[in-house]
C-alpha cells in the first residue's frame, strides 16, 4: 500500500496565530521553525512514499520551500487539518492507499508512532481511521491536570473499548482519576497523539458531513468520525523513553525546547 504523509499547516490559528513559523531551539542551540521540525519528523518515518505540506498561506509555503519541502496549496475554507488533508490528497491524484495526517504542532512525534499506526490500519480492514494513543505516566498526567487547573488547553485524552475502538476524545482529562500519581507511575489515562491514518474513502467522505455538536464543543476534528458512526481504531504506542508534547500554546515552547535538550534532538 502506498503511504502519503500530509502536514496540514495554517497561519490563522485562533489560539496561536503564526504557530507553524514559531521557532524552537534544539539541543545544539540551533533554532528551527515548528513546520521544519514537523517535516523532519515526517521524513524520518520508514515506508512512506511521499511527504507534503498542505497550507493556504504564502508565508508558510515560502518557509517550507526554503528547507526543500514539497507544498500543496489548499483552500482557506478548510475547517481543520483533516479537511486540508482530504483536499491535498485529491490534488495529488488520490492515488495513495493510506493518507497520514501529521499535524504540524507535534514535532516530537517519533517515527515509530506513525509506522505502528500504518501497520495497525493495514491489519484491521474494518477500521476507517487509526490514531495513536500513549499511556500517560504520572508526570504527563500531572502536567495535563496542571494545565486544566490554570485554564489552559493541554493535551487531548482518549477512551476506547476492549477492541481499541475509540469511544470519545476530550480536551478535559478523561477518565476521571480520584488521585494523583507519582511521576514514574503508569496511569489509566491515555494521551491522544494528534496523528491520523485514513482510508481514502473515509477521508473523502469527511468533508461532506456536517460538523456535529461534539466536534463543535471540543474543537476536535476526529469527533466527526465518531458522530457519523465510523470506526476509529486507537493504536497504543510505546514512547521508548521519548518525551512527547504538542505545541498548543506559546507557553509550551519552553517545555518542548527542554524536551529537545533532554533527548539530544538538534
Amino acid at each position: 500500500m502506498s503511504v502519503l504523509i500530509v502536514i496540514p499547516a495554517r497561519y490563522a490559528s485562533t489560539r496561536y496565530p503564526g504557530k507553524p513559523l514559531a521557532m524552537l531551539r534544539g539541543a545544539g542551540g540551533e533554532e528551527k521553525s515548528l513546520i521544519r521540525r514537523s517535516w523532519d519528523a515526517a521524513c524520518a518515518v520508514q515506508g512512506v512514499d511521499r511527504v507534503v505540506v498542505a497550507t493556504d498561506d504564502d508565508r508558510i509555503r515560502d518557509a517550507a520551500h526554503d528547507f526543500g519541502a514539497k507544498v500543496v496549496m489548499t483552500s482557506p475554507d478548510c475547517a481543520n487539518g483533516t479537511e486540508r488533508c482530504a483536499e491535498a490528497a485529491t490534488a495529488l491524484g488520490g492515488e495513495a492507499e493510506i493518507v497520514v495526517n501529521l499535524q504540524g504542532d507535534a514535532p516530537l512525534t517519533p517515527p515509530w508512532f506513525i509506522e505502528d499506526l500504518v501497520s495497525g490500519l493495514r491489519a484491521d480492514p474494518e477500521a476507517d481511521v487509526a490514531t495513536p494513543v500513549l499511556r500517560c505516566d504520572g508526570r504527563a498526567l500531572n502536567g495535563f491536570l496542571e494545565d486544566r487547573a490554570h485554564g489552559r488547553v493541554g493535551g487531548t485524552t482518549a477512551v476506547f473499548d476492549a477492541a481499541h475502538r475509540a469511544l470519545y476524545f476530550s480536551k478535559e482529562v478523561i477518565p476521571f482519576t480520584p488521585k494523583r500519581y507519582d511521576d514514574a507511575a503508569q496511569t489509566p489515562v491515555f494521551h491522544h497523539v494528534g496523528v491520523y491514518a485514513y482510508r481514502p474513502a473515509a477521508l473523502a467522505a469527511y468533508g461532506t458531513w456536517p460538523t456535529g455538536p461534539l466536534e463543535t464543543l471540543e474543537g476536535l476534528e476526529q469527533l466527526r468520525f465518531l458522530e457519523q458512526g465510523r470506526s476509529l481504531l486507537c493504536v497504543e504506542v510505546d514512547a521508548r523513553g521519548r518525551q512527547f508534547w504538542e505545541l498548543n500554546n506559546p507557553e509550551d515552547i519552553p517545555r518542548i525546547e527542554a524536551m529537545l535538550r533532554d533527548m539530544g534532538l538538534m
